[in-house]
């Protein structure tokens, strides 16, 4: 049965309880469930497979792709602070999960449909992609609302952190399940592991690479249900049609009072340019290699897992000092880290390495064996033990500056400042790549989006 956190006034109160560790389990079970969209989908297998077999080739593959991201970016920040004032004055979290978890489902199911080459295939699949960001995003948003009731305000950071870090093992497990078992070189058919494909799935039509999407939506359904079986909702306060009117009515008055509160401000403009670098980093990270040096699933998938395995341990370790010192030398400490490893990146070519050159990588030579993609490798996963801390102090801090009884409300803004500019780095990177024809040119924008965002964290007290 689902459970039902105790009444407002006792969560306000010094002698507050918290649900038992099973219910905290569940609740960060919730980032293993969500990962597979992000990992597989948007980042190392179905983007990059998009990019180099579906359209005509890579670099507007990646201007495609940027702009459908940037779409489904601005419906999000439009969306977030109402749909989170209104959970606020309606009280309960879980059904705005179970809904847009619903639509992240739907909408990666349909990916299956992606038949490479197919040129016609590409204006519904960006639809799907978009719809399934928004779903992933708002069922995110919801469920780190339920943060604050679950754990003492010391072991936020933990709690959050440990939350990233099982993310990303999951995306590692998803990954890896993929590689091994289920994505073929269409070359040889055989995975990662030297397996034939499961269930019969066709190399060459890229069966591999398409059934990223069915998984992840099967993937959520199973994982995310403890979370709704044994983790605490707040209890129920309005009905929808009073909530609305409750919620708005709030969300106005806490707009107005922004200006009053000048750290929380700063934070969140400091948060809508660094988060913008990172989700743009990440979702064409993938896509960037692939150009660069021709990496295809198996090569992308296994610098995904390494990144992923930095990714966790970056997580974990972030949590531990997000509690020992604070959330925002963390925040600072992993864009500082960003910016060195995106302005190296940039200077990483498949026959260069910061300006001296090397052998390019050889047909049919060893994973990795160029001295480019090794540098690439290394720098990927600075990047990805920098961007797990970077994420989960940033909700931990929000969590310290925010009123606690509008908690989703501000994590509607919060979602609001990492979205309401989201559609410009994609659209800057897919505009920038499609009028130089570089996918370099266009991902140096990001150095701009680290040094402003650091730039504006330091005007926050925490």
């Amino acid at each position: 049965m689902m459970t039902t956190i105790v009444s407002d006034a006792r969560l306000a109160g010094t002698d507050r309880t918290y649900p038992p560790r099973a219910a905290v389990i569940s609740w960060i079970f919730f980032d293993w469930a969500a990962q597979p969209y992000f990992t597989l989908i948007t980042t190392f297998v179905f983007a990059p497979y998009f990019a180099t077999s579906i359209a005509p080739d890579p670099a507007t593959g990646q201007s495609l792709w940027g702009f459908a991201m940037a779409a489904a970016g601005l419906a999000i920040a439009l969306m977030s602070p109402v749909l989170g004032a209104i959970a606020d004055a309606s009280g309960r979290r879980k059904p705005w999960i179970a809904g847009f978890g619903a639509l992240l489902v739907l909408a990666a199911c349909t990916l299956w449909i992606g038949k490479p080459g197919d040129l016609a295939i590409i204006p519904p699949l960006l639809i799907a992609v978009a719809l399934a960001s928004v779903g992933a995003e708002f069922a995110t948003l919801f469920n780190n609302a339920m943060m604050p009731t679950l754990v003492p305000p010391e072991r936020i950071g933990r709690l959050s952190g440990t939350g990233w870090a099982t993310g990303y093992i999951g995306g590692i497990v998803s990954l890896t399940i993929v590689l091994g078992f289920l994505a073929a070189n269409p070359e040889t058919g055989r995975t990662l592991l030297g397996f034939k494909p499961l269930f019969g799935l066709d190399p060459v039509s890229h069966e591999g690479d398409r059934i990223v999407g069915p998984l992840t939506g099967l993937w959520f359904i199973i994982f995310v249900t403890p979370l709704f079986l044994f983790t605490p909702d707040y209890p129920a306060k309005h009905p929808v049609r009073k909530a609305l009117h409750e919620g708005l009515s709030e969300l106005k008055q806490s707009i107005k009072r922004l200006p009053q509160q000048k750290s929380l401000a700063a934070f969140l403009l400091a948060n809508m340019i660094y988060t913008d670098g990172l989700v743009s980093l990440f979702a064409f990270g993938g896509i960037y290699a692939a150009g660069t040096f021709g990496w295809h699933t198996i090569q992308i998938g296994t610098f995904g897992i390494m990144l992923a395995i930095a990714g966790a341990f970056g997580a974990w370790l972030g949590g531990k000092l997000d509690d020992r010192l604070g959330p925002k030398r963390v925040i600072a400490g992993s864009m500082l880290v960003l910016l060195l490893s995106v302005a190296a990146i940039l200077l990483v070519d498949k026959d260069s390495v910061l300006f001296v050159k090397v052998a390019p990588p050889q047909p049919g030579a060893a994973l990795f064996s160029s001295a480019a993609e090794r540098a690439y490798l290394v720098l990927g996963c600075l990047i990805g033990a920098a961007g797990g801390p970077l994420q989960a102090a940033s909700r931990t801090l929000l969590i310290r500056l925010a009123p606690k009884d509008r908690i989703a409300q501000y994590f509607g803004l919060f979602a609001l400042t990492g979205k309401v500019t989201s559609f410009i780095g994609p659209l800057l990177i897919g505009t920038i790549t499609a009028v130089t024809a570089s996918q370099k040119a266009g991902m140096a924008v990001l150095v701009v989006f680290f040094v402003a965002g650091l730039g504006l964290l330091m005007r926050v007290k925490d």
